[in-house]
């Protein structure tokens, strides 16, 4: 096939530069701050029904966050990561899809599970690491996982879904479904050579994947403009020839819209699909950031306006779907169903020894049992350092 040659008409016979700047990216907007619409915006498909279940997950998310992050200050849970002030990349991203596609996160898309039903029993099981856990303890928290709701467990590695969500797009191909993979990652993770890799796959091989990137600013504490000089992550989506486009992230129904559209485009012609939401992450990166390290108060002050299930809610009252007596309702049933099950979740007993070495071979191997019998016999030496163990084994 040789060397593709494009633009021919272009040619020229004196070295000039690109100038990289010169290319534009224009920013999808449909939802103002007031919850009017922009001036001539198109509405995704949504009618009363999704978009009461969009914005109480969406606050159903802020609960989460809220009383998990003040549960690891308390000791109760060792870790946790909000998405606060970026939850309607993941929410918008979920509700955009259909339940047979597949759902590749990074480690701030819990909205996106949310929107698929995992329940407040099974996001407390997790978390706590209890023997209910779908994982059975292997995860630190936020790595979750369910194979019933086609969300594939999280990993710590930053950037190893997006390699994968490219070949598991492409075995969906293969198989003719109507399905697409969704691979939602940081800006911080597109630094990564899988990141590449993962793009680059999808566009030669033609594979019905959507990356969304949700760009908050931020990689822990690295600000973008010291991350990268090129414009966004949108323009490297133009560079492999991938269809691509730059959205506020903090509107739900730019995220909705966008997402839907490339879905049928994904779908529709088995290609890939590019999706940069411009957001701000608000609260620290995780338990263990501060973020006044690195950044301002003012800064953030600015970012709050910018709330994005505030402007849902205001779009949600002008349809006259929801008003203040809802609103004061739901907030006081999410917070006494999540403590209620920190409460329950929190003196469960953890999995048994045992499972350390199952689900890897239909039998354990000798290997596997003799390190395992070497780690019962270290905790029964040294009890006291392992009081979870009691009469498990």
């Amino acid at each position: 096939m040789g060397t593709k040659l494009y633009h021919e008409e272009q040619v020229i016979h004196k070295p000039a530069f690109i100038n990289g700047d010169a290319v534009e990216i224009p920013l999808l907007k449909v939802l103002q701050q007031d919850g009017s619409l922009y001036s001539g915006a198109q509405l995704p498909d949504i009618d009363e029904e999704l978009a009461t279940k969009v914005y109480k997950t969406l606050v159903y998310h802020r609960v989460l966050d809220e009383r998990m992050v003040a549960a690891q200050r308390q000791g109760r849970i060792s870790f946790y990561m909000a998405a606060l002030g970026e939850e309607a990349a993941s929410v918008g991203g979920a509700a955009g899809l259909k339940p047979q596609d597949m759902i590749m996160s990074q480690y701030r898309e819990q909205g996106a599970l949310m929107f698929r039903g995992f329940t407040t029993e099974q996001f407390m099981n997790q978390m706590f690491s209890n023997e209910k856990d779908l994982g059975k303890g292997r995860q630190m928290p936020i790595h979750y996982g369910s194979k019933a709701l086609n969300y594939l467990t999280v990993s710590s590695p930053l950037g190893t879904q997006i390699p994968q969500a490219t070949g598991y797009a492409y075995g969906q191909k293969l198989s003719g479904l109507d399905a697409v993979s969704i691979c939602f990652f940081g800006e911080g993770a597109a630094s990564e050579g899988d990141f590449h890799a993962g793009l680059n796959m999808a566009a030669v091989l033609n594979c019905p994947t959507i990356f969304l990137c949700r760009n908050n600013g931020y990689a822990i504490s690295t600000p973008a403009d010291e991350q990268y000089a090129g414009n966004g992550i949108a323009s490297r989506g133009v560079g492999y020839g991938i269809k691509t486009i730059r959205i506020d992230g903090n509107d739900i129904l730019a995220v909705l819209k966008a997402t839907q559209i490339a879905r049928a485009y994904a779908v529709k012609e088995s290609k890939p699909v590019l999706i940069e939401a411009m957001s701000y992450r608000l609260g620290a990166h995780s338990t263990s950031d501060d973020p006044s390290g690195y950044r301002t108060k003012e800064e953030e002050a600015k970012w709050q306006s910018h709330d994005p299930i505030l402007r849902m809610k205001n779009w949600m009252f002008k349809q006259k779907w929801w008003d203040e007596a809802q609103e004061t309702a739901l907030f006081e049933k999410y917070r006494e169903e999540v403590l209620a099950a920190v409460k329950v979740a929190e003196v469960i007993d953890k999995p048994h020894i045992d499972t350390m070495i199952t689900d890897v071979y239909d039998v354990p191997s000798a290997q596997l049992q003799a390190q395992l019998d070497e780690v019962k016999a270290h905790v029964n030496k040294y009890p006291e350092a392992y009081p979870f163990t009691a009469g498990k084994f």
